[in-house]
């Protein structure tokens, strides 16, 4: 269980989050949306162990990430705005260097495995300087996924993905979250978190302003509706 208790996060004299609290559950998908500004990614570092609490308590499994992050690296998978990938270097070079880093067993088998699961089989051995905007996306979706990790923190994944990859983004999480594996996300796109998302929060000036769990008959207007009511107060 991911926990984070009472964090408070203050960066020179500005409030970023305040008491933010939230329990992920193994298996449990839970979305973070808001507005611009709402402190999303800041909290998305914070539960990655890459930035620290101002105050209050960050716990992977009643351990403290503060104090063993270098234990628990490999039990994140952190898909943030940068892809953290060697443009020199070809798809299965780049997963080939971040399997020796996380210590992957058969790494030459579950790299191609990744690629084929996200579409890039077929250009393994094609350094990625020339990949679009997508295909880097995808690529480092098979980066996070890489050391299987126990919790997944995506933030804006569908970011620059075509239809068919989003649908391939989505069948792997669905697959994920099916083995027990936990996913936080973060997205402006509405539509995908109805799609694969149990429960959705909303960040709004570094508070929870509403925590609602997703209907999966729920339509796309009427979520619309309940976040501009939560944000806006229409």
């Amino acid at each position: 269980m991911l926990e984070l208790k009472e964090i408070t996060k203050i960066i020179g004299d500005k409030i970023i989050l305040r008491n933010f609290s939230l329990a992920l559950s193994p298996g449990e998908s839970v979305a973070v949306i808001g507005p611009n500004g709402a402190g999303k990614s800041t909290f998305f570092k914070l539960a990655a162990g890459l930035m620290q609490p101002t105050s209050g308590e960050i716990l992977l499994n009643g351990e403290q990430i503060k104090k063993k992050t270098h234990l628990l690296k490999k039990r994140i998978g952190y898909l943030g705005h940068e892809s953290f990938l060697y443009n020199s270097l070809t798809p299965l070079e780049n997963l080939r260097f971040y399997g020796k880093l996380y210590k992957v067993k058969n790494i030459e088998e579950k790299g191609m495995e990744l690629l084929k699961a996200v579409g890039l089989h077929y250009f393994k051995d094609i350094p990625i300087r020339s990949f679009s905007r997508g295909m880097i996306q995808r690529l480092a979706i098979a980066r996070v996924l890489l050391a299987e990790p126990e919790f997944l923190l995506l933030d804006e994944p569908h970011t620059g993905l075509d239809q068919e990859a989003v649908s391939l983004l989505n069948q792997l999480m669905k697959e994920r979250q099916k083995q027990g594996i936990s996913i936080l996300l973060i997205s402006h796109d509405f539509e995908q978190v109805i799609n694969v998302c149990d429960r959705v929060l909303i960040l709004n000036k570094g508070r929870v302003i509403s925590d609602r769990n997703i209907d999966p008959q729920l339509e796309l207007m009427s979520f619309k509706k309940w976040y501009e009511a939560a944000v806006i107060g229409k």
